[in-house]
């Protein structure tokens, strides 16, 4: 994976726009600091100081505190009275609790895809799955990990429940930072994976389209566990720099 220039990002993000509405400074400062949360540019357990944080980004701390609200009730960040914001810790169990509710969402979403979806939903994410091909071995992880995500979204939206979907998106970018370690194990045989699930839902079998489903998304705790001390070690160690993994906190 390509290092990301997170301070670029933030100060392209905040431009000298100095007079956008107070809502619309609000967003952007939320999804500023959603990106730095999803890929650890806080370490975990740290406090975010907002007076920095605030001077970064050129934002006012009204809407600062607005958006770090937010990603508190996201659970992207946590929050302690008369202490501040702190970055979300590493919690196994958590993880794992989170990659059930999304196999239990997306299998779901694929039984109810066999009753409902239409010969021309199916062909265009067939189209999908030709157009982005084998995989590359210039292709990043995180470029993988996307695809993934718009893969699987795509088989949410055949169940025709808005609430699903948004409740997936939001498990995806709480497990993304585990995922990007976790498809450097996996990315060969995805595509595969996509495929054999789709030709379940489009031979109209709900019982094959669950299993294939389950199997394709299931994490045991131990290789959550791991993938976590594979977190750690990237993010206070730093992780060599072969254009593969998630960008390291401390190369930010």
């Amino acid at each position: 994976m390509e290092k990301l220039n997170t301070d670029k990002r933030i100060f392209m993000a905040y431009s000298t726009n100095t007079e956008e509405k107070p809502e619309s400074s609000v967003n952007r400062a939320y999804a500023v600091i959603k990106e730095m949360a999803i890929a650890y540019h806080f370490k975990p357990g740290e406090r975010i100081n907002e007076v920095a944080l605030a001077g970064k980004l050129g934002a006012s701390r009204t809407p600062l505190r607005e958006a770090l609200n937010r990603l508190v009730s996201e659970s992207f960040l946590t929050f302690e009275k008369g202490r501040g914001f702190f970055c979300r810790e590493f919690k196994p169990r958590e993880i794992f609790e989170l990659y059930q509710l999304r196999s239990t969402l997306e299998s779901a979403a694929a039984r109810v895809a066999c009753e409902l979806a239409s010969d021309d939903e199916l062909a265009e994410i067939t189209r999908f799955l030709d157009e982005t091909g084998a995989d590359n071995p210039s292709r990043s992880v995180e470029d993988l990990v996307a695809l993934d995500e718009h893969f699987h979204e795509q088989v949410m939206a055949l169940a025709r429940n808005a609430e699903m979907l948004n409740v997936l998106r939001n498990v995806n970018a709480r497990i993304k930072f585990f995922r990007w370690i976790d498809m450097e194990s996996r990315r060969r045989g995805t595509q595969s994976e996509h495929r054999a699930i789709l030709d379940a839902i489009a031979a109209r079998d709900p019982v094959l389209a669950d299993e294939r489903m389950k199997a394709h998304i299931a994490l045991r705790l131990d290789q959550i566990t791991a993938a976590i001390k594979e977190g750690y070690s990237r993010i206070y160690l730093g992780s060599p720099d072969d254009g593969t993994g998630p960008t390291t906190a401390n190369s930010r």
